[in-house]
């Protein structure tokens, strides 16, 4: 006779939260912060309404609690994709990288949460620190892959403005898929900076 495995409670409890977490992303995606509610989490994530309240008695408890495991997503997948950037053409894959990267389902995630922590200061006290993080190791990660030298006057400055060019071409492409437009502007960003920096 086969034996039943048991799960421990803390471990069956942690799933159920990772389930919860990503259901709230897949959610913000998809319907965004005005319309992701406890309910449609609990459903998407398999997890009954009674066990969500349990851990996440209101939707901001979840959503807060989804903001860290967004930041911890985000780094996840821009190292992930950073560690494939090919060393030819450097700077242009970079830039196509991080291109990528802000038009991807994670970023628009954190673009609704963005947009509700203006307006909720519970959110924006949850949001802003874990986005300074973000936008810190986001900066130290693109000085590293374009072999840039912040002690030069003006450096951090491009590499900043690089940041900020992708971010608003992410923006943009919330509105219709503009990935062809997006390629032409990093690839001619792409030889402004190599001239730059070189």
């Amino acid at each position: 006779m086969p034996s039943t495995v048991r799960v421990p409670q803390e471990e069956r409890s942690r799933a159920m939260r990772t389930r919860l977490m990503a259901a709230t992303i897949e959610c913000l995606v998809e319907v965004g912060f005005g319309g992701t509610s406890t309910t449609l989490i609990s459903e998407r994530a398999g997890v009954s309404r009674g066990a969500q309240l349990h851990h996440f008695p209101t939707k901001n408890d979840l959503v807060v609690a989804a903001v860290s495991h967004l930041t911890e997503v985000r780094g996840a997948e821009l190292a992930a994709a950073a560690a494939a950037v090919p060393p030819a053409h450097r700077t242009r894959d970079v830039l196509r990288m991080l291109g990528d990267h802000f038009a991807s389902p994670v970023f628009l995630a954190a673009l609704e949460l963005w947009v509700a922590a203006r307006t909720d200061p519970a959110l924006l006290a949850a949001v802003e620190p874990l986005e300074r993080k973000v936008g810190r190791e986001t900066h130290r990660m693109t000085v590293e892959l374009l072999g840039a030298d912040e002690s030069t006057p003006g450096v951090r400055e491009l590499v900043q403005a690089t940041l900020d060019l992708v971010r608003g071409l992410g923006l943009a492409a919330t509105i219709s898929d503009d990935t062809r437009r997006r390629n032409r502007i990093l690839d001619q960003w792409a030889r402004t900076l190599d001239e730059a920096l070189s």
